[in-house]
């Protein structure tokens, strides 16, 4: 049951954060279990054989079994009931086959190389379907990174994969076969494979989320007037890692001329600022205002913190304290609904979403949901207030929900990972009052962590303490 809470803005003790984790590569069992699954969703399902699709910004349902995406080129995974995995790879791409973490038979296809580079071996991509039998199977899922959701429309006929590769199999298909959108095998909430993980899989993805985190907070303190957006922005990437969203570091007025990057505008007095920053695993995101009193202002948001700021905290604060396994999504969207009404607050998108390889991946969490949240996935507290005449706020961050048998294999598999949970489960309950379920492991060093004051550096949302 959710409560409305008076929140306060006082002096807060920062977040402890952690430099050199190292990364935390994922297990041949780890790698092996994936696979299984996936095998086991197809089978439940009845398909024959999926087509897997890949691309630099669309390669993580590929990187689940492959542990690689191809960069700048085209890729396919087709993965057949039968267990056999084939690569499709263009020119420059082809030596990853050898690094693939599930064993895989190589076909060369230069169509996915990039322009002007040679076509040698050049086959037609339809004759390199009918070597991994693609023509003779009869359920043929295509898996690109897209679960359509359309209601008037059959989503399962919509192909988010290039024209010319569904057309090839389209072309060799057979006349009785389907040809249908299989992404749900991999990401829908109730059924998809990536969609929890295991202790492995969790500390593979809290790297991610903590140096996020960590960026995001060195940001924070980083700011001050006359600085340069470009030199919040540095301190927003870290360790040579691909960062999975625009990185933002933005005053003021934003996207002029369609910007969308940090520039050498300097940071004024008064200036609203959004800070963004993600990695595999994990996201965190701010937004507020670079002043350090409440009457510095503007004028026509003098009530900013009573109007936007305050009732977005509870918000997330009842997020936390409410979120439990085994919840339909409808039913959790309905109490966020309730402790912080769309139509006063006027955000749109689901309040939280699942994180992987990808910042969002889905959702089970939406108005209507039969999906139940299950042990073991990485949520996003992902809540987007916009309000006429206001600056936005922001505190997204990233979770993980885990039964007790999950937090006893993290606990044993990886025990400086679990002390750094308990680390900042402990803040949260002990300096910000919010009194999680005990189901929840904050993965970010800033959750719940708000300022919305920049210059007032020791200065943050906490819950009134009730006697």
């Amino acid at each position: 049951m959710m409560n409305h809470k008076e929140i306060i803005l006082q002096t807060v003790k920062e977040p402890a954060y952690f430099l050199n984790v190292p990364p935390t590569v994922l297990t041949d069992e780890t790698i092996m279990e994936r696979k299984n699954k996936l095998l086991n969703a197809m089978k439940k399902e009845g398909f024959d054989v999926l087509v897997i699709y890949a691309d630099k910004e669309h390669g993580s349902n590929f990187e689940y079994l492959t542990g690689f995406i191809p960069r700048f080129e085209e890729g396919i995974l087709i993965v057949d009931e039968s267990g056999d995995c084939t690569v499709i790879l263009g020119n420059e791409n082809l030596k990853m086959a050898a690094h693939s973490r599930v064993a895989v038979t190589l076909k060369h296809c230069p169509l996915f190389s990039l322009p002007n580079q040679p076509m040698d071996n050049e086959a037609a991509l339809e004759d390199i379907f009918k070597e991994a039998s693609v023509d003779q199977r009869g359920k043929i899922g295509l898996v690109g990174w897209k679960l359509f959701t359309t209601r008037n429309r059959n989503p399962s006929a919509y192909f988010d994969i290039p024209y010319f590769i569904v057309e090839a199999i389209k072309n060799i298909k057979r006349p009785d076969a389907e040809l249908i959108n299989a992404a749900h095998l991999l990401i829908r909430g109730d059924v998809g494979v990536r969609t929890t993980n295991n202790a492995n899989e969790i500390a593979h993805y809290e790297y991610g989320a903590n140096l996020a985190s960590t960026c995001i907070l060195m940001a924070m303190n980083a700011v001050k007037v006359g600085s340069k957006e470009v030199e919040i922005g540095h301190k927003l990437t870290a360790e040579g890692q691909f960062n999975s969203v625009v990185t933002i570091a933005a005053a003021g007025q934003r996207f002029e001329k369609a910007n969308l990057y940090p520039t050498h505008k300097r940071i004024e007095l008064g200036d609203s600022l959004s800070l963004t920053t993600g990695y595999k695993g994990g996201l965190s995101s701010r937004t507020g205002f670079v002043i350090e009193f409440e009457h510095q202002l503007p004028r026509t948001q003098a009530d900013y913190l009573d109007r936007v700021a305050k009732p977005y905290y509870c918000a997330v604060t009842n997020w936390l304290e409410s979120i439990e396994i085994g919840m339909n999504g409808h039913d959790f969207y309905t109490l966020i609904e309730n402790a912080y009404p769309k139509n006063k607050y006027n955000w749109h998108l689901n309040p939280g979403h699942l994180v992987a390889d990808e910042e969002w991946m889905s959702s089970p969490i939406y108005f209507g949901s039969t999906e139940r949240l299950q042990s073991g996935m990485i949520l996003q507290i992902d809540i987007i207030p916009s309000i006429a005449g206001y600056t936005g706020v922001s505190a997204e961050e990233c979770v993980a929900i885990a039964d007790q048998q999950l937090q006893e294999d993290i606990q044993l598999q990886y025990p400086e990972l679990w002390n750094r949970i308990m680390t900042r489960r402990n803040y949260i309950e002990d300096e910000l009052n919010i009194k999680m379920s005990k189901e929840v492991l904050p993965l970010s060093n800033t959750v719940a962590y708000l300022r919305p004051f920049y210059l007032a550096k020791s200065q943050a949302f906490a819950v009134k303490k009730t006697r």
